[in-house]
């Protein structure tokens, strides 16, 4: 049955656009004092991401602002075919969204060169203006998630209604799984693949945007 519906993609950024996941390794690299309690604490659920996150960065001065870019920049990888997917959606005018729970002041240089619409862009934000880094939350949880996750990406997808939208997530982590209930299609790797097959959630692993594309390709030959 040919699918009516437009097709719009929500993309995860750490660890899916990019090969790793830069809070973490930016918290291992620059050793915060008192930063391991914290992300033991949001490993095993006992505080949100939101305040997980917030508390861990503002363990770090405003004033290694540049110093923090530069190693983000220097060390995230961007994962393969990620150009030529982009160039795909754009052929077939496929709406193109990054869902990051990661932070503006290095998702954004680290996506310019692949020219997404800044309002395509969901992340946190950063406040460098006190001694102290603050992170901003411009996109809560609306009132269907209680997560308190920061960047909700829940909240993102539910503004396209299912009746006018094919909603396709492509994600990694468990931070991903709420979306994934809430996709009509999922790609997935790493944690996200795991937690899908646990508890029986229609996903199509892959390991690169080269995977995804095929996939896409393939599906549309089918119609």
């Amino acid at each position: 049955m040919i699918s009516r519906k437009q097709p719009v993609i929500f993309c995860d950024f750490d660890g899916t656009i990019t090969l790793s996941d830069n809070i973490v390794a930016i918290m291992k690299h620059f050793k915060p004092k008192g930063y391991e309690p914290i992300m033991e604490r949001i490993l095993s659920h006992d505080i949100s991401i939101r305040e997980g996150v917030g508390r861990m960065f503002s363990l770090l001065p405003s004033s290694m602002k540049q110093e923090v870019t530069d190693f983000v920049l220097g060390q995230a990888g961007i994962r393969a075919g990620f150009a030529d997917f982009l160039g795909y959606l754009r052929d077939r005018e496929i709406p193109f969204y990054v869902t990051s729970g990661g932070i503006d002041f290095f998702v954004h240089p680290l996506l310019a060169p692949f020219d997404i619409p800044h309002e395509h862009i969901y992340c946190n934000g950063a406040d460098f203006s006190t001694d102290k880094i603050t992170i901003t939350w411009p996109t809560p949880c609306d009132e269907h998630c209680s997560s308190d996750c920061g960047m909700c990406k829940t909240t993102v997808m539910r503004q396209f209604q299912t009746s006018r939208y094919e909603r396709i997530l492509i994600g990694d982590s468990l931070t991903d799984f709420e979306g994934a209930k809430l996709a009509d299609r999922v790609y997935s790797r790493a944690r996200l693949t795991e937690k899908c097959q646990e508890l029986g959630v229609n996903h199509t692993p892959f390991d690169t945007f080269y995977d995804i594309r095929a996939d896409l390709i393939q599906r549309e030959g089918d119609r």
